[in-house]
């Protein structure tokens, strides 16, 4: 017998508190949910609970918090199962990486829905948000609960899923921006899924056919442009060797509509470009674009260390500054960066490494076995190569006269003044000029 659809379902947990998920949370608790986070992260829990956002650079998501926060209708726990048990609703939000073998790894996912199974009700809706590898929403994680909780698909509890398709810094506008696409297990898990996020999200809704197809679609947002800028690349390399500049065949190609050309660059980093190929790659799409794409990628960090070597020799005891730890500009986020891939190149050429991102502190630097250096630091007079690895802010007024001995600047993101930086006697080279 299949639930009663007319249940009403106002309690919602939201598994996973990071920047998306604690986003969801408060905008769910501010249309008319009462929310509880779950995450692991005590220190997350104990932020939320006094109604403060430990998500940066979010306009208005600290507000909103606030606002949940003196309503009563956002709270935090580190126990899921409390959450899920109290709750009509499960939101999950927690990430899948791959490993360094680029194998899926599903070890804080899989801890998760073991506790969901665990908490989970009759009559519940559970809501995957993560982006997974076509198939795994019902075959691993629905057959996991019913298999833990003794409770069975369609009839005990509904199953959807609806990726998230939202970009840092601007989580808030993306969700009422961007359509909502969601599929479930059967229609009436397509309903429930599909009321809900009307009213939590007001938004507009894609509603498709079919857990695997709305999986399919959002792994499939990131091989294309996985693809695309793989192309740009491609291209790029291909344009210095003619002597051809990449951004001005960019702007003359791209006026004409059907042409898309992405920007080049040093690399493709984040938590879904450089993952995401690899849940396709991973289910037997291991031949072709998607592959190849990831490899020219990835590669861009080699040829970007080889054009710097070209310029000026061998770079041993070479005082080398990369600007931007982070895998875009104006995020702290270091998840796949190029900075990493080059920080292993610049190390086997036995370069001098040193990072500067205003966005981490000079520990966190640390960590990655790079030496931290302020701009402000006398000894930026010694850097013999600066290589731009994300634009932030800080850097669009960069003065570069202060690195007096500076050899190179490699601009892998195409952004900086060449005019300012070659009439101070500084080589410039960009990707694709």
């Amino acid at each position: 017998m299949l639930i009663d659809q007319s249940q009403s379902l106002q309690n919602v947990a939201v598994v996973g508190l990071g920047k998306i998920g604690l986003t969801l949370a408060a905008v769910f608790a501010n249309n008319g949910y009462k929310v509880v986070g779950a995450d692991i992260n005590k220190e997350v829990v104990t932020s939320v609970n006094q109604g403060k956002s430990h998500v940066n650079n979010e306009p208005g998501l600290d507000q909103l918090v606030l606002h949940a926060h003196k309503n009563n209708t956002l709270s935090a726990t580190s126990v899921t199962t409390e959450a899920v048990a109290h709750s009509d609703i499960i939101v999950v939000i927690v990430p899948v990486l791959v490993d360094d073998q680029n194998n899926v790894d599903y070890q804080f996912i899989d801890s998760a829905v073991h506790d969901i199974a665990k908490g989970i009700k009759k009559g519940s809706l559970v809501i995957f948000e993560t982006t997974l590898p076509p198939g795994d929403t019902k075959n691993r994680f629905g057959k996991k609960i019913e298999e833990l909780s003794g409770l069975s698909m369609e009839k005990d509890f509904h199953l959807a899923y609806s990726p998230e398709r939202v970009y840092s810094n601007r989580i808030l506008e993306d969700l009422q921006n961007y359509p909502k696409v969601v599929g479930g297990l059967n229609r009436q898990s397509l309903e429930l899924a599909s009321n809900f996020y009307k009213r939590a999200l007001d938004c507009n809704l894609i509603e498709v056919s079919s857990l695997e197809t709305a999986e399919f679609s959002k792994v499939a947002e990131c091989v294309y442009r996985d693809v695309n800028i793989a192309l740009a690349n491609e291209l790029a390399v291909f344009a210095e060797e003619k002597g051809v500049n990449m951004a001005e065949v960019i702007t003359a190609s791209n006026s004409q509509p059907y042409s898309h050309l992405h920007s080049p660059g040093i690399g493709v980093g984040g938590h879904c470009i450089p993952i995401y190929p690899y849940f396709f790659i991973d289910k037997g799409l291991d031949q072709g674009l998607t592959p190849m794409s990831r490899q020219i990628n990835d590669n861009m960090a080699n040829y970007a260390v080889s054009k710097i070597e070209k310029e000026i020799g061998s770079l041993e005891n070479e005082n080398v500054l990369i600007l931007g730890l982070s895998y875009r500009e104006n995020v702290k986020e270091p998840t796949k960066s190029t900075s990493l891939l080059l920080i292993d190149q610049l190390k086997n050429k036995k370069a001098n490494l040193l990072i500067n991102d205003p966005l981490f502190t000079d520990s966190e630097i640390q960590k990655y076995g790079a030496n931290p250096l302020s701009l402000e630091d006398s000894f930026v007079s010694e850097i013999d190569v600066v290589i731009l690895q994300a634009f932030h802010q800080e850097y669009s007024h960069l003065d570069f006269s202060k690195f007096s001995k500076c050899k190179l600047v490699l601009d892998g993101r195409n952004k900086l003044n060449e005019h300012e930086i070659s009439q101070l006697g500084i080589k410039y080279k960009g990707i694709g000029n």
